[in-house]
C-alpha cells in the first residue's frame, strides 16, 4: 500500500499566521516555518506577541474563517485520494484547522493542541510528539505503507527524508538551495506527476 503525506499550509491552504499577520498590521507574526527551523523558538515568539497585543483564538478563527483552500487544492486533494490513502501532516492545531479541512473535504489531519484560558488567551501549545511529521511517516512504514510525501518548509525536511519519496512544493528559495536531494515544484499538475513518478504502481493522470 503507497500512502501520501502533506503539509497543510502553504501546500494546500495559505499560512494562517502570515493571514492574520496580515489583518492587525504585526509584520512579526509573518514569521512561518519556512524562515526559522525551530518550532518551538517559533511558537515562543508568536504567543508573546500575541500576548503584548492582547489578541486572542476568537479573533484568529475569525481571520481563518475568511481563508478559502489554494487554488486547485480541494481537486488536488480529490485526484490523490483516487490513487492513495491521504494523510495531512501538519504543526497547525486543530483549534485552527477545522473550517479549512471542511472546505477539502475532511481529510484525515494529524496536528497539535492549543491551551487557552478562561478569557480565549492562547497560554501554551501541546505538540503531539517530538518531530511528529517524521515519526509518523516511520509509524506508517512500521505498518508497511510505502509513503511519498510533500511539504515546504523546514519542518517538513524530516518528513520528506523519512518517505519512500520526498517533494518539496511552493517552497521558497532558501529552503529548496539547502535541500536539493528532493525535486522542487510549483503547481499541483507538476505535483501530481512527481507523485506518479514516486509510486510504483502504474497510475495515469
Amino acid at each position: 500500500m503507497e500512502l501520501a503525506c502533506l503539509d497543510l499550509e502553504g501546500v494546500l491552504v495559505p499560512e494562517i499566521w502570515i493571514a492574520f499577520a496580515e489583518e492587525t498590521g504585526i509584520d512579526a507574526l509573518k514569521a512561518t516555518t519556512r524562515d526559522i527551523p525551530d518550532y518551538d523558538v517559533l511558537m515562543r515568539q508568536r504567543l508573546r506577541i500575541l500576548d503584548e497585543h492582547g489578541f486572542t483564538l476568537p479573533q484568529i478563527q475569525q481571520t481563518i474563517s475568511r481563508l478559502k483552500p489554494l487554488e486547485g487544492a480541494r481537486e488536488f486533494i480529490d485526484w490523490l485520494r483516487e490513487r492513495f490513502q491521504v494523510v495531512i501532516l501538519s504543526d497547525t492545531f486543530y483549534e485552527f484547522a477545522a473550517p479549512l479541512m471542511q472546505q477539502l473535504g475532511y481529510p484525515t489531519l494529524l496536528c497539535h493542541r492549543l491551551e487557552t484560558d478562561e478569557a480565549g488567551r492562547i497560554t501554551g501549545y501541546r505538540l503531539r510528539q517530538r518531530d511528529p511529521k517524521r515519526q509518523s511517516v516511520r509509524a506508517f512504514q512500521l505498518l508497511n505503507y510505502r509513503v511519498i510525501a510533500a511539504g515546504d518548509s523546514y519542518n517538513d525536511t524530516t518528513m520528506l527524508a523519512q518517505a519512500e519519496a520526498g517533494v518539496l512544493f511552493h517552497a521558497p528559495a532558501n529552503v529548496i538551495a539547502e535541500f536539493g536531494q528532493f525535486p522542487a515544484v510549483q503547481t499541483f499538475a507538476d505535483l501530481k506527476r512527481e507523485f506518479l513518478k514516486a509510486s510504483e504502481r502504474n497510475l495515469k493522470l
